[in-house]
C-alpha cells in the first residue's frame, strides 16, 4: 500500500515527541562535537565569520559552535517548540545565538547577509515537489555573501537504496517504542512512523519524506543556484555497523562557494 504523506507534513512534525523518538540521532552531544569537528574541518570559518544554521532545530550545532568562540551565530527553524529549547539553552549557558522563526524557502534575511549557511542533520529535501527544494538552494544563495560556503548534510542516496530496509522498530525508553515502514517512491523514500505506549497504546501516527540525491544530481542543482567548487564528503558519521538510523544511517556532506 502506498504511503501517502501531506506536502506540509514538516511543520507539525518536530516537537517534544520527535526529539524521543529521534533522540538516537538528534540529542547525542558526542554525535554533534563531532559532526561539528568536521564541519570546522570542512570550513574553517573565521572566529568572527556570520554562520546561519538553516533548519537548525533545537541549536545543537548552534550551540557547540558557540562553546567553541563562535559568537556571530545565526538559527532559523519552523518549529517554535525547538526554537524554545534553543534559546532557553543557550540563555542558561549564556551562549550568543540568534534565534529566528521562519520558512527557509523565504526567509527575511538581507541579501549577502552570511558568510557561511549550514544545513545539517539531513534537512534538505523534505518536499515532494523539487521545486520546493531548488527554492532553498536559491534562497542561500540569496542570503551568502560573495565567496561564502554552503555546507549541505544529506543522505548518501547510494547507500539508502543499496541497503533500503522497509520496515524497522526500536525501543524508545522503557515504556515506549517507535515502528516504521518505508516505501521507496523514485528517488523519495516515503516513511509511516508509528509510537507506542506500553501504557496508552498507539500515541501517534505520522508520515514523512525525504528526496535522495546523487552527487551528479546535487551539483546540478547547486551550479543552477549559482554555486561552484562543489566538493563531497562520503560516510559522515556513518552509523550502520549500530542499527538501522534511517536516512541519518549514512550521509554524506556537500560544500559550494557562492560565485
Amino acid at each position: 500500500m502506498t504511503i501517502d504523506v501531506d506536502k506540509d507534513w514538516w511543520r507539525t512534525l518536530f516537537d517534544d515527541l520527535y526529539l524521543k523518538t529521534d533522540a538516537r540521532s538528534v540529542c547525542d552531544e558526542d554525535l554533534t562535537r563531532r559532526e561539528v569537528d568536521c564541519i570546522l574541518q570542512m570550513l574553517d570559518p573565521a572566529p568572527g565569520d556570520r554562520i546561519l544554521d538553516l533548519c537548525g532545530g533545537q541549536a545543537r550545532h548552534s550551540l557547540e559552535l558557540a562553546r567553541r568562540g563562535f559568537s556571530r551565530l545565526t538559527l532559523l527553524d519552523y518549529s517554535p517548540h525547538l526554537l524554545s529549547l534553543g534559546s532557553r539553552r543557550a540563555d542558561e549557558e549564556n551562549l550568543q545565538v540568534h534565534f529566528v522563526r521562519g520558512d527557509a524557502r523565504r526567509t527575511a534575511f538581507r541579501d549577502r547577509s552570511f558568510d557561511a549557511v549550514l544545513v545539517l542533520g539531513s534537512s534538505f529535501g523534505y518536499f515532494v515537489e523539487e521545486r520546493e527544494n531548488r527554492r532553498i538552494l536559491a534562497e542561500a544563495a540569496r542570503i551568502l555573501d560573495g565567496g561564502g560556503r554552503l555546507l549541505l548534510d544529506l543522505p548518501d542516496a547510494d547507500f539508502v537504496i543499496g541497503n533500503f530496509c522497509p520496515e524497522t522498530t526500536h525501543p524508545v525508553d522503557a515504556d515506549m517504542r517507535v515502528e516504521r515502514r518505508r516505501e521507496l517512491q523514485g528517488r523519495i523514500i516515503c516513511c509511516r512512523e508509528r509510537v507506542f505506549s506500553r501504557k496508552r497504546g498507539l500515541i501517534r501516527e505520522n508520515t514523512y519524506c525525504t528526496r535522495l540525491y546523487g552527487r551528479e544530481e546535487i551539483s546540478g542543482l547547486l551550479k543552477q543556484a549559482g554555486f561552484a567548487e562543489i566538493t563531497f564528503l562520503a560516510d559522515f558519521m556513518r552509523r550502520d555497523t549500530q542499527g538501522d538510523f534511517g536516512t541519518m544511517t549514512n550521509r554524506m556532506v556537500t560544500v559550494a562557494r557562492r560565485l
